[in-house]
C-alpha cells in the first residue's frame, strides 16, 4: 500500500469547531472572530485583558543548517507540542504562516508533515486568514502614496535618488527584482529605477510580528523611512500620512490565528517566515498570548540556529522582554551525513563515519545555543533509513557537549513517537536554569554587532564591509539609530554565504554587501553575500504539479 502524502492525511483529519478548540485554552466563543469552522482570530480586546497572568513556559525548537535532504523543523514543533497534551501538560504551539513563494517554488508549504501537521493545510498553505494579503497592499498603498506625492508638486522635497521603499508581492519574481517604473510620459510619473522584494521581507511583515496593538502598529508604521531629501534628512510614512489607512488595512490582520493540530491541539499561527532574509518569528502578538494562555508554548525560528535561533533571541526577545526556558534543535540522520560530504542519492545507506563528520554542524550549533543561556537538547527526525549505528553516533555528538539526543518518530506515530523528547523538555523548561542572555548589547556599534554575529555564531574570521557601508552605518549612528539589533540577511544553507559550504566551515570572511534600515521594525538589515530578497523559482517549480482533481480536490500541495 502506497503512503499517504501530507495533503492526504490532512484531508482524513477529524477536526473539532474551532470553538472547541479555543475552549481548551479558555477562549469564549464570543472571543473568536471565526473564518469558517476550523480557524478563527482572536479578539483585541480579550488579548489585551490577559495582561496581568502569569507566563508559561516558552520553549524554542530550530534547526541544524538545513539541507534538500529535511529536518523537519515544523513537523517537530507541530509533534512536540502535541507530545507535552499528550503526557498531561497543557501546551499550545506557535508557528509562523506560510509564504506563497516557496509552496509554489521549491520548499513547499508549512504545515508539518506525516501525523504532526496544523490544519486545515490547504487554507494554510494558501490564502489561509488573508494576513499576507493585507501586508502586500499595506505595504504597496505606501509606495503608491510615496510616488503620488512626488508626481503631485513633491512637497517634502525628497529625492527620488534616494528612495528607499522597494514594493512587494508574495511570490517568487526573479524579473521583479531591478526594475525602472513610472515610463510612459508626464502622465505616468517621474522614471526611477525601483523593485520588488518577497512579501515576508516586508519591514510591514516585521512590524505587524513586533507589535503589541494597534496603536504600537500605527507608531512603528509611521516610523518607517521611506527616503531622503537631497540634504539626506529622512522622509517617514508618517510625514506621507499613509500610516493610518496603512492601520486601517492591517487592523485585523494583526490578530493571532488560531488553529488545530491532527490531535486537535490549539495551535496559533501568525506571521514571520523566512529566517534567511527577514527576521523568522512568529508574531510577538500570538506567543504572548500563548504564553498567558498555555503552561508550556513551543514555537519554531526559521532555518538553522545560525539565522532563526540567532534572531529569535536578539531581536524577538529583546524587543519583547520574553525569556526562554530550553531549545530544542532538530536534525535528521540523512541531513548529517549530507554535511558529512555524502550524495544526496547515497543517503539510503548506513555511514556513520559520514554522520560523525556531518555532526561537526550539529555541535557548532550547541555550542552557540550555549552562549545565550538556554539549555538545549536535541531531537532526531527520524526516517526509516536511519540505523541504530548512525543514531547513536548523533547521541554521542549531544552527550559530548553536555546535551541530551533523542529519537523521535511523531512524523509516522504523532505525539506517541515523541514522549521522550516531551518529557524532558517538560522538566528542562520547569527546573529554572535558563539564564538567558542576549549575545551582545544594545549600546554596541552597528557595525560591531554585525561583526559579533559573524565570529560568534558563524565563526568567521571577520567581516568585509565596503567603505559606503561602513560610511551609512556610522551615519545611522549618528542619527540615533546605534542601539538597533542588526538581522543578517545570509544564506541558509551554510555558516558562510556560500550555500555549498557545508558542514562547520572556518577561515572564511562574511561579506556585507549592503545595509537597509528598518527604523519602524527596529532593526538594521545586513544584507550578505548573494542572498536575494526577492527569491527566483527552480527549474521544476512546484507549480507544475498544483492542481484540482475531478472532485474539485486540490492535488500536489505539500
Amino acid at each position: 500500500m502506497a503512503a499517504r502524502s501530507d495533503i492526504e492525511i490532512a484531508r482524513e483529519a477529524r477536526k473539532k469547531p474551532i470553538a472547541e478548540i479555543g475552549a481548551r485554552l479558555g477562549i469564549p466563543a464570543e472571543a473568536l472572530l471565526p473564518f469558517g469552522h476550523d480557524k478563527a482570530k482572536v479578539a483585541a480586546d480579550f488579548i489585551a485583558g490577559l495582561k496581568d497572568r502569569p507566563d508559561g513556559k516558552l520553549v524554542l525548537v530550530t534547526a541544524i543548517n538545513p539541507t534538500p535532504a529535511g529536518e523537519g523543523k515544523t513537523t517537530t514543533t507541530v509533534g512536540l507540542g502535541d507530545g507535552l497534551n499528550r503526557i498531561g501538560r497543557r501546551a499550545a504551539i506557535c508557528l509562523r504562516e506560510p509564504s506563497l513563494g516557496p509552496c509554489f517554488g521549491m520548499k513547499g508549504g508549512a504545515a508539518g508533515g506525516g501525523m504532526a501537521q496544523v490544519v486545515p493545510m490547504e487554507d494554510i498553505n494558501l490564502h489561509f486568514t488573508g494576513d499576507f494579503h493585507a501586508i502586500t497592499s499595506a505595504h504597496n498603498l505606501l509606495s503608491a502614496m510615496l510616488d503620488n506625492h512626488v508626481y503631485w508638486g513633491n512637497a517634502l522635497g525628497i529625492d527620488i535618488r534616494r528612495i528607499a521603499w522597494r514594493r512587494v508581492m508574495d511570490m517568487n519574481d526573479r524579473a521583479l527584482r531591478q526594475m525602472v517604473i513610472s515610463l510612459g510620459g508626464v502622465a505616468n510619473g517621474f522614471p526611477r529605477e525601483a523593485g520588488f522584494d518577497i512579501t515576508v521581507a516586508s519591514e510591514v511583515m516585521a512590524i505587524l510580528c513586533l507589535a503589541t496593538d494597534d496603536d504600537d502598529l500605527q507608531r512603528r508604521l509611521g516610523d518607517i523611512i521611506v527616503g531622503y531629501t537631497r540634504d539626506r534628512a529622512p522622509v517617514t510614512c508618517r510625514d506621507l500620512k499613509a500610516d493610518g489607512a496603512m492601520t486601517v488595512l492591517l487592523q485585523q490582520a494583526i490578530l493571532p490565528n488560531l488553529v488545530q493540530t491532527l490531535e486537535n491541539n490549539p495551535a496559533f499561527i501568525h506571521g514571520g517566515p523566512f529566517a534567511n532574509i527577514a527576521h523568522g518569528c512568529n508574531s510577538v502578538m500570538a506567543t504572548r498570548t500563548a504564553l498567558k494562555l498555555a503552561d508550556f508554548v513551543v514555537t519554531e525560528a526559521g532555518f538553522g540556529a545560525d539565522l532563526g535561533a540567532e534572531k529569535f533571541f536578539d531581536i524577538k526577545c529583546r524587543k519583547a522582554g520574553l525569556s526562554p526556558d530550553a531549545v530544542v534543535i532538530v536534525a535528521t540522520v540523512r541531513a548529517l551525513k549530507m554535511n558529512g560530504g555524502v550524495a544526496r542519492a547515497e543517503l539510503g545507506r548506513e555511514d556513520v563515519a559520514a554522520v560523525e563528520r556531518g555532526s561537526a554542524n550539529l555541535a557548532r550549533h550547541l555550542e552557540n545555543l550555549a552562549k545565550f543561556g538556554v539549555p538545549a537538547v536535541v531531537a532526531i527526525n527520524h526516517f526509516t533509513t536511519d540505523t541504530e549505528a548512525e543514531i547513536e553516533a548523533v547521541r554521542a555528538c549531544a552527550q559530548a557537549l553536555g546535551s541530551e539526543a533523542f529519537l523521535c518518530r511523531h512524523w509516522a506515530e504523532g505525539s506517541a513517537g515523541i514522549e521522550a523528547l516531551a518529557s524532558r523538555v517538560a522538566e528542562i523548561a520547569q527546573s529554572g536554569t535558563a539564564r538567558f542572555r542576549t549575545l551582545y548589547p544594545d549600546g554596541m556599534g552597528l557595525l560591531a554587532k554585525i561583526e559579533t554575529i559573524a565570529r560568534e555564531i558563524y565563526r568567521a574570521d571577520g567581516i568585509e564591509v565596503d567603505p559606503k557601508v561602513r560610511a551609512q552605518l556610522a551615519e545611522w549612528e549618528a542619527a540615533g539609530f546605534g542601539h538597533l539589533p542588526v538581522c543578517m540577511a545570509k544564506t541558509q544553507y551554510s555558516f558562510t554565504a556560500d550555500p555549498g559550504a557545508l558542514g562547520a566551515p572556518s577561515g572564511f570572511t562574511i561579506p556585507v554587501r549592503e545595509v537597509r534600515l528598518a527604523a519602524g521594525a527596529g532593526f538594521v538589515v545586513a544584507i550578505c553575500g548573494d542572498i536575494m530578497t526577492m527569491p527566483g523559482l527552480p527549474r521544476v517549480p512546484a507549480a507544475e504539479s498544483i492542481r484540482l482533481d475531478r472532485d474539485g480536490r486540490i492535488e500536489g500541495l505539500f
